[in-house]
């Protein structure tokens, strides 16, 4: 996922728990449909940030390592700098871009 182009905000805002609870009917299944997808980023993010500093993983320390670590600096900053994985799987919840389904609801309607 390209995380440059998240609608996510980068501070917490207030949300309205109406209208955060009515693609489910219930606030604790939103509350952890959002948190699932939270989990499932935060592994991603991670998982790329490890493949990108890898590049630069070395063996043996000198000083000249110390001024060459510049683009490794860089690359942290910038994952640092973008939204947290909760506030994209909210972003994505409230824009209908998480699909969910409960098997327990399936298996009541079909009775």
């Amino acid at each position: 996922m390209d995380y440059k182009k998240t609608s996510a905000s980068y501070t917490t805002i207030t949300r309205d728990v109406d209208t955060f609870d009515s693609k489910t009917g219930n606030i604790y299944e939103s509350v952890i449909i959002a948190t699932r997808r939270a989990n499932q980023i935060s592994v991603e993010m991670k998982q790329e940030l490890n493949s990108k500093l890898e590049e630069f993983a070395s063996f043996n320390d000198n000083l000249e390592e110390v001024f060459e670590n510049r683009e490794q600096i860089e690359i942290s900053k910038f994952y640092e700098r973008l939204p947290k994985p909760t506030l994209i799987a909210l972003a994505e919840f409230e824009d209908d871009k998480i699909y969910f389904r409960n098997p327990d609801k399936d298996q009541k309607q079909n009775k």
